[in-house]
């Protein structure tokens, strides 16, 4: 799985009542073709993450999305593949911080 492009948003809360901050990516991915997640329009990750310190980054939850028909897939990605997709997010965020 590689990460071709992404986007970033932060989640807004106008009541405080969530701890921390709230991120969504947006990412575009490819994946092998022996993958079963491949299409060939290719697919899409949203990822939602909170942010209580950078320390304390973590995913919330995530949707594998196929770009051909915007549908859901009904799919998790395996544990090494949500680490990087975390040390994908965390960067980008430490990198906003910085600018």
């Amino acid at each position: 799985m590689e990460i071709t492009q992404f986007s970033l948003e932060e989640i807004k809360d106008p009541t405080n009542i969530i701890e921390g901050k709230r991120y969504e990516f947006l990412l575009d991915v490819e994946v092998d073709e022996e993958d079963e997640l491949y299409t060939e329009a290719g697919i899409e990750v949203r990822v939602l993450v909170g942010q209580k310190s950078p320390e304390e980054t973590t995913i919330l939850n995530y949707f594998l999305i196929d770009k051909t028909d915007n549908k859901y897939l009904d799919f998790g990605l395996e544990d090494e593949e949500e680490e990087m997709i975390l040390a994908f997010c965390k960067e980008q965020l430490a990198s906003e911080a910085t600018e």
